[in-house]
């Protein structure tokens, strides 16, 4: 399989310099208001690490290279409400268009109708997306390893910091996660799936987790299917996950939810 991420990269590359046509970096930064309220992933995490309960964020999305579409009758804001009543602590929200069918509205109107910090997942390789999660009020925004540079990489936390925007650093292997730890930045996200070929490996995550020390908050993402899962992941002292696919797939979100968080 060609390398998916190269090409999903490379039209996100063609679609900001469009955006930034209707709407320049200075222009946006306009947009961000003093108003917006600011609900703290870092501490949600931090809070639930000292009392090792399991804290799921749940990911809405449409549709998926890997997965194709997941829902036909697409309602992210429905979704997002049962999630909240079902005991997920945080909402990722898949906003890239043309491969995972998102809407950066949505971010907004999720915010309005629910009560959990809002994490932005797409591909970011521009500050301008940075300050764009703002202006939509993104709580969160993940920044893949992979896909930036080292410098990238500590230049964006710093201007995430000052918008008081929380950051998922992803990784996926043993290098990854070495660049990772040189930023110093606590949440680390291990993807079980290589965003290259597509292809999970749920000991990913157990495999690359002893390279981190305990000062850091470990997200395991992808290919959570079961409560099964979660034990296995308890039983190494992981608690938190990223969870959208299995969710999305299930007859009941609410005692899919329940079920997965049945245990730790």
């Amino acid at each position: 399989m060609a390398n998916i991420l190269e090409k999903i990269c490379k039209d996100k590359k063609i679609e900001i310099e469009q955006t930034k046509k209707k709407c320049s970096l200075n222009s946006l930064k306009k947009l961000i208001s003093d108003k917006i309220i600011k609900r703290s992933l870092r501490k949600a995490l931090a809070l639930n690490n000292l009392n090792k309960t399991n804290f799921i964020i749940g990911e809405i999305k449409k549709a998926s290279p890997s997965a194709g579409e997941i829902i036909d009758n697409y309602n992210p804001i429905e979704i997002a409400k049962i999630y909240e009543e079902s005991g997920v602590k945080a909402i990722s929200i898949l906003t890239e268009q043309a491969y995972f069918k998102g809407n950066i509205d949505h971010l907004s109107l999720i915010k309005k109708n629910t009560n959990l910090p809002i994490l932005r997942k797409d591909f970011i390789i521009d500050e301008y997306q940075i300050y764009e999660s703002k202006v939509y009020q993104a709580d969160a925004i993940l920044l893949i390893v992979s896909i930036l540079s080292d410098n990238k990489l500590k230049k964006y936390l710093e201007i995430a910091e000052d918008l008081k925007l929380d950051c998922i650093i992803e990784t996926h292997d043993k290098e990854e996660v070495h660049r990772a730890l040189k930023l110093k930045y606590p949440i680390i996200g291990i993807n079980n799936r290589n965003l290259k070929n597509l292809k999970t490996n749920i000991s990913n995550s157990a495999n690359l987790f002893t390279n981190i020390s305990k000062d850091y908050t470990v997200i395991v993402e992808s290919g959570i299917k079961s409560a099964h899962d979660i034990k296995m992941y308890n039983d190494l002292g992981i608690f938190n996950f990223l969870i959208g696919e299995s969710i999305l797939r299930s007859k009941n979100y609410n005692s899919f939810i329940k079920n997965l968080l049945s245990y730790g």
